[in-house]
């Protein structure tokens, strides 16, 4: 499908569908996986047949929708461990699949909102039915995923805790609970005062449309739900988020929330450390590139304390 689904993978011959596999060389694999990054999805799945307009191969000109590097990199992952557990296993001396490299994703971060806009988006979201997911996004920087496919039972009111184990996502066209992205992403975060007000009031509205709804009503134990209990569609969100972001005058994406809960938090002397385990960064390394890309107002500010210095 469309999207970045790379649908069956067909590995390295050597390797493939043997009983006793001859071995396999490092350059094979390097050779494979730069075949995989460079192969249009639509001409390889044959997508052009199920739109009304041919777009691609169909209309003799290939739309090059390639892998994204993330899904490069996965791949790659995917080989690697399979063939650590064959070493493991003694069906081959070594994991050559270690000795190759493939490109790192590059993080598209975005723009993050200042104190003032962070503020005006709540008070303006106060009323939306959806006014504690867009404060969770933008203190706790969680993902649309995870916001989506948190449930009651993961919520901690006496403890004020909140574990995210979960992310729903459409699977085979169908939505589906899936575990985060990466390790880190399974966390448990405390919860301020913001947000424990938020979720109790939000779980005050749900009753409320739990009743209005009836028999209607189908419990998933979601949090964030449509109006009759069912997940609520990821791409649904834009009904609520597009108006709102148009009302204050915004052009972010609802990513770019999460972004700017790192940003905020680092602006307030939150140590780096902290703010990876808060959002779930796999790696430090992102939680700074982050900062470092979204905080230009902060080194504006300490040039022109330099450059008035130097005046």
């Amino acid at each position: 499908m469309p999207g970045g689904v790379a649908g069956p993978l067909n590995f390295p011959a050597p390797f493939r569908g043997s009983q006793e596999p001859s071995p396999l060389r490092a350059a094979e694999v390097r050779t494979w996986l730069a075949r995989v990054a460079s192969e249009c999805q639509c001409c390889k799945h044959g997508w052009d047949k199920e739109r009304p307009e041919p777009q691609c191969c169909a209309a003799g000109k290939c739309c090059q929708t390639l892998l994204s590097r993330r899904m490069v990199q996965s791949i790659h992952a995917v080989l690697r461990n399979a063939l650590q557990n064959a070493v493991r296993e003694e069906l081959i001396v070594r994991n050559v699949a270690q000795l190759v490299q493939v490109p790192t994703p590059s993080y598209d971060t975005g723009k993050g909102l200042s104190v003032a806009d962070a503020r005006l988006l709540l008070r303006e979201s106060a009323e939306d039915r959806l006014h504690a997911l867009y404060v969770l996004a933008l203190v706790l920087g969680m993902r649309r995923g995870e916001l989506l496919g948190l449930r009651w039972d993961a919520l901690d009111l006496d403890r004020e805790t909140l574990a995210v184990e979960r992310a729903l996502q459409r699977v085979g066209g169908e939505l589906r609970l899936v575990k985060p992205k990466t390790l880190a992403s399974v966390r448990t975060v405390p919860l301020p005062p913001i947000v424990v007000k938020a979720l109790t009031e939000h779980r005050e509205r749900q009753a409320q449309e739990r009743a209005a709804a009836g028999m209607e009503w189908k419990e998933h134990g979601l949090i964030f739900t449509s109006r009759i209990g069912t997940p609520l569609e990821p791409d649904n969100l834009r009904r609520s988020w597009y108006p709102l972001r148009k009302r204050l005058g915004l052009e972010i994406r609802f990513h770019d929330l999460r972004h700017s809960a790192v940003s905020l938090l680092l602006d307030l002397g939150v140590p780096p450390h902290i703010v990876r385990q808060i959002v779930g960064h796999s790696d430090i390394g992102v939680t700074m590139k982050v900062y470092a890309h979204a905080s230009l107002d902060e080194q504006r500010k300490a040039l022109r304390k330099l450059g008035d210095s130097l005046s």
